[in-house]
């Protein structure tokens, strides 16, 4: 063997050899399955225009890991790769191709722009397929699907079509989030953001008829008082022409004050609103008020959506901009004003600044209200605005026409899953789901793109509207005309990859199967899956959407249990980003460690229910345990050329049989936890296997017994079968090591059987831990005395328990360094003296030139008087004991006792010292 383990020249040569063999699909562990035992999982289907980051690696990691460790446990296993088309994005990136070379999309129109999409997503995308690989992951690659294949196209519209049809699919005027560059996005695709802003407090005055002595109206006593909003993101509409008030005629009339983040709004408000209940403004209720620079007036109207405590108790409506004043302006029967279109640009509703772009409008719309007497104030203010997910643009709340999934298509599932129809781990994400799925409101599943999934509903010149499962259907199924046209919107992306669980399996394939790897028969076999693993932060995005968009085309929950793992963080538990300088690239991990290093230090570190804490130095540490493992296959080695398979019955010796038992216990406790998805405990347990029972025991005890070591080669070389899920080159290598072989002419151990354990030897297991307490006792015996790394001439052991060592002081004494090891029941005088739970071990003193160790115990014993009695003073101390906090009279008294403690075995051991 080479002096160290050089990944770089292993992992991509195994893996593809094990690629080529076919290990990774479905019958790739063919000679081991077990009748009725299938297992399937689905990948989360990646971006096409992705790339690999730590969260990734973490997710196909844990998946990796289940999937290998069901194949061999002879699962017929399917683990389901694939790409999302990820329409924003993928649109995002083709376009800034266009505009660079100085052209628009709708240059080249919709059919052209979709071919130069096509060909992009051909040629760059999926260069994350080439990462995941880089990792060492096993999904069955032959049957590779991509969200916009001909066979999904066929199940998305077959889906689309069943709720149409339902009435679970409608179409309407709806208020939703809008981006002016991407445009409609459900509610979980904007993220809310901390914004510093201004809040502008604007003078609205009354009409002439509406005239007042109400203390609360500002006027030449500025009594106005500003009222603050929760909610920053009101946008107002107007109409009409540029009034005359002046800064000198707004001082004279009477006025009241609400505030605004974005005074561009202002234009579409159609109401002013106070609570019913307050007596402040009883007589204001039904009285008119004049917008600022326009004129228009518009109605003072009572809800007791108002909060009365809050500010003035006077809040403005914009019901066409706002998704509260929404709801107040259907129940109020308000007009609908829209001041800005699909791409932001204010229109005439808001007199001379139309034309300009909403958020470039603000500071002069702001500037001639102040100018013109309408601002009372401006503050700084921070407020929380929401963002577009993709291209970090304001998000608007518009009114739009749109295509929505209705809330009630949720019902179903949320019943099966509190009645115990899936299961998630952590068990809490359920309060989340019911949370969340409890409030889920209509979703909106139409988006302003040429690159999606078209939406199949058809509009004829006849008037009838219908969804169609055809791409292209030949005529209006009501008048058999051809006079009709597709609608342009594409469906959001989450709505194809919400069908993923089961239109990878062929459902509503149609004769896109024809002549594929897959078959109909995999609906059959893999669905419900198995279990999900996936990021918790894509829970709503994600899960939940698959969850009930599965429920509803089969009957079924889509799988039965869901593993949400959490963050991925630096290692002062910082969220990583670009701007923090913090993030980790998985693939620099790789190069410069391994991917078994980095899947093993994810693994180890990944918790349930807490964030993972990245560093190098838990990165050093797994690489530090591959070389552990390698150097015990050099030792091996060198004292057997090559071992043979395990078996049970051909280990005779005690300590074969011992270190045998204490594998079985690690094959239980592994299994155990990968069951119940505790994927830290089970590397855990494995490491703790390999390294503290194999490596410092097992070897170490067998330089007194050198017949063992080819019974410990077996079970090590059966070990790397617990280890391979975890990290699959290593442990690979070193099993052809061991046998003499290599995997160019030999079968993998991905495809051989996961060790089982049988009936469990308890006896040999006490007597070898009773052997090596004593070990331990004696090593801290001679440390007491400064012989911790000498040879001694002799030691006793007096057992606590019936067991019967006396066979087995050879392995005491070697690793002891005692030349004679005795055992006894008596307490043997003048010694050094260790007390474990089982046993006392003796090192007796005569003959020892024993001045040092008299002296460097005088010394401690000095340090530990001084320290008792200053200790004592002080909790003797009425003053101190008095005035001192509880928690430092508790660390003080904590001192004391362990001083003393150390003050009675300094003692002993000089009173044994001074006796001889």
């Amino acid at each position: 063997m080479a002096e160290f383990y050089d990944p770089k020249t292993i992992e991509e040569k195994f893996y593809k050899i094990c690629e080529e063999r076919g290990y990774f699909e479905i019958d790739g562990n063919k000679n081991i399955q077990e009748d009725n035992k299938t297992f399937c999982i689905m990948m989360p289907p990646p971006n096409v225009t992705g790339v690999l980051h730590i969260g990734h690696a973490l997710t196909f990691t844990l998946q990796d890991i289940i999937t290998r460790y069901k194949r061999m446990d002879g699962y017929k296993t399917l683990w389901q790769p694939g790409l999302d088309h990820a329409g924003i994005a993928t649109q995002n990136v083709v376009e800034k191709q266009l505009l660079a070379s100085g052209i628009t999309k709708e240059q080249i129109g919709r059919e052209e722009f979709l071919k130069k999409t096509w060909e992009w997503k051909e040629k760059s995308g999926g260069q994350i397929v080439y990462q995941m690989r880089r990792l060492g992951i096993t999904p069955a690659w032959s049957r590779e699907r991509f969200t916009m294949d001909e066979g999904l196209k066929n199940a998305v519209r077959k889906a689309f079509v069943s709720l149409y049809n339902k009435g679970l699919i409608i179409r309407g005027n709806y208020m939703v989030n809008w981006c002016t560059h991407d445009g409609a996005l459900s509610d979980v695709e904007v993220e809310h953001k901390a914004n510093k802003g201004k809040l502008y407090h604007l003078r609205y005055f009354l009409c002439e008829n509406s005239s007042s002595n109400h203390s609360q109206i500002g006027g030449e006593a500025d009594l106005g008082v500003a009222q603050n909003f929760a909610s920053a993101d009101r946008i107002n509409n107007s109409s009409s022409e540029q009034n005359s008030n002046s800064a000198k005629d707004a001082s004279k009339r009477p006025y009241i004050v609400v505030a605004t983040t974005r005074p561009e709004t202002y234009f579409g408000d159609t109401a002013v609103m106070v609570n019913p209940n307050d007596e402040r403004y009883k007589d204001l209720i039904g009285k008119f008020v004049e917008l600022p620079l326009l004129g228009r007036k518009i109605k003072i109207i009572a809800d007791e959506h108002v909060d009365m405590s809050f500010g003035t108790g006077c809040v403005k409506v914009t019901p066409a901009h706002d998704t509260n004043d929404y709801e107040v302006g259907n129940r109020h029967n308000l007009e609908f004003i829209t001041i800005f279109d699909e791409k932001g640009i204010l229109n005439e509703h808001c007199g001379e600044f139309k034309g300009l772009e909403r958020l470039e409008a603000r500071d002069k719309i702001a500037g001639k209200l102040e100018s013109k007497g309408f601002v009372e104030k401006i503050e700084d203010y921070e407020n929380q605005v929401g963002y577009c997910y993709r291209c970090k643009n304001v998000v608007e709340p518009y009114i739009s026409k749109q295509w929505f999934v209705k809330s009630e298509i949720a019902d179903e599932a949320i019943k099966s899953v509190n009645e115990g129809g899936a299961k998630f781990y952590p068990s809490h994400w359920i309060n989340s789901f019911n949370a969340w799925m409890r409030e889920l409101k209509d979703w909106c599943i139409s988006r302003q793109l040429w690159w999606g999934h078209r939406i199949p509903v058809f509009y004829c010149e006849c008037g009838h509207e219908w969804a169609d499962e055809s791409e292209k259907p030949l005529k209006c199924p009501k008048c058999g005309g051809d006079k009709f046209t597709q609608d342009p919107d594409v469906l959001d992306t989450w709505f194809s990859s919400g069908l993923w669980p089961f239109s990878t399996l062929g459902w509503g394939n149609g004769n896109a199967l024809k002549n594929e790897k897959w078959l109909e028969s995999d609906l059959s076999e893999f669905y419900p899956n198995s279990m999900l693993i996936t990021g918790f932060d894509i829970l709503f995005f994600w899960v939940a959407r698959m969850m009930f968009q599965s429920n509803n085309a089969l009957g079924e929950l889509p799988f039965k249990d869901i593993y949400l793992h959490a963050l991925v963080k630096d290692k002062d538990g910082k969220k990583m980003s670009k701007s923090s300088g913090n993030i980790i690239d998985p693939l620099d991990m790789i190069d410069e460690y391994s991917a078994d290093i980095l899947r093993f230090t994810l693994t180890i570190l990944c918790a349930q229910g807490r964030d993972v804490r990245m560093s190098d130095e838990q990165m050093v540490l797994s690489r530090n345990f591959t070389n552990k493992l390698y150097n015990a296959t050099k030792f091996l080695r060198m004292n057997v050329d090559k071992f043979s398979d395990l078996d049970e019955n051909a280990v005779h010796t005690e300590l074969g049989k011992y270190i045998l038992n204490r594998f079985k216990i690690a094959i239980n406790e592994t299994r155990k936890a990968l069951d119940s998805y505790r994927f830290n405990d089970a590397a855990d347990r494995v490491y703790k296997f390999l390294w503290d029972e194999f490596c410092d025991w097992g070897i170490e005890l067998s330089k007194a017994d050198k017949s063992a070591i080819s019974e410990l080669g077996s079970i090590f070389k059966e070990s790397m079968k617990l280890l391979s899920p975890f990290m699959p080159f290593i442990s690979e290598y070193l099993y052809h090591e061991l046998s003499g072989t290599n995997l160019e002419n030999s079968t993998s151990i991905m495809i051989s059987k996961y060790p089982k354990a049988s009936k469990i030897d308890e006896a040999i297991i006490s007597k070898f831990e009773l052997i090596i307490e004593a070990i331990i006792s004696i090593r801290r015996a001679k440390a007491t005395i400064d012989q911790g790394n000498a040879k001694i001439s002799k030691a006793f052991i007096k057992l606590n328990s019936n067991l019967d060592i006396a066979n087995y002081l050879n392995f005491i004494k070697l690793l002891a360094k005692c030349e004679n090891v005795e055992i006894t029941k008596d307490i043997i005088p003048n010694s050094a003296r260790d007390v474990s739970e089982n046993l006392e071990s003796f090192i007796p003193l005569a003959g020892m030139d024993t001045t040092a160790i008299i002296a460097r115990l005088n010394s401690q014993k000095s340090k530990l008087e001084k320290e008792i009695a200053k200790l004592e003073n002080m909790l003797n101390n009425e003053k101190f004991v008095a005035n001192a906090p509880e928690s430092v009279l508790k660390t003080n008294q904590e001192g004391l006792a362990t001083a003393k403690a150390k003050f009675e075995k300094v003692c002993s051991e000089l009173e044994s010292l001074e006796n001889i």
